[in-house]
């Protein structure tokens, strides 16, 4: 008996660790070393911050500031009653797992910036999390892309506080690590400053197939 139940722990052991490779090969090898990654759907939750607000269309607020003729306070509704833009493109994370065919729709970050007026002197936008942690970096032509957007909808709905929301940045040509989450600042400044994860040793350009070697060019 006591045989036996020794048999049983150790197959009980191979079988758990097969599952977990099978269930979530991620965890095994992400780079960003965080420990809770939740599936949500075919994405996964990263956040950098122990907690983050939950905000909705009463309380949430984009302020776009910095180099610019006219700085603005977004709501909700102001955002959606701007020109909405609609893509369908795939989200890849920089540890390897990808969601395809995903459907997003808000707002051109071009257009954004052309309603604020951005000054000559602007050479790059600044973006910060509402978490109070996370920050992301853009040039100006990157963030004038036909393929960036100021997200409002994804996955046939609003964006999920999980997922970002309510307003995220999406950021089509790069990793995930770009499209910044919970999105509460923009600011147009005069150069290029690191984001959060490019501060601890990312590519500032994340450009899907030149930062880690192993993907495809997006189509």
């Amino acid at each position: 008996m006591v045989a036996l139940g020794a048999a049983g722990i150790a197959v009980g052991a191979r079988v758990e660790r097969v599952l977990e490779r099978a269930i979530d090969p991620v965890r095994r090898s992400d780079p960003t070393g965080l420990s809770d990654l939740v599936p949500i759907g075919n994405f996964r939750y990263y956040s950098v911050t122990s907690s983050v607000p939950r905000l909705g269309p009463a309380d949430y607020r984009l302020r776009v500031h910095g180099l610019v003729d006219r700085p603005r306070t977004l709501t909700l509704a102001d955002l959606g009653a701007m020109r909405q833009t609609a893509l369908v493109r795939d989200f890849q994370c920089v540890t390897g797992w990808r969601v395809g065919n995903v459907h997003w729709s808000g707002v051109l970050l071009s257009d954004l910036l052309a309603a604020v007026g951005v000054r000559p002197t602007a050479r790059a936008l600044t973006f910060r999390s509402f978490d109070g942690s996370y920050t992301e970096s853009l040039t100006l032509d990157q963030a004038t892309r036909p393929d960036v957007l100021v997200a409002l909808r994804m996955l046939d709905g609003p964006v999920t506080h999980d997922h970002g929301g309510p307003v995220r940045l999406y950021i089509a040509p790069m990793y995930g690590y770009k499209s910044i989450k919970w999105l509460g600042e923009i600011e147009a400044v005069d150069h290029v400053t690191p984001g959060y994860w490019e501060q601890r040793g990312y590519d500032v350009d994340g450009w899907i197939g030149r930062s880690n070697g192993r993907d495809d060019d997006p189509v």
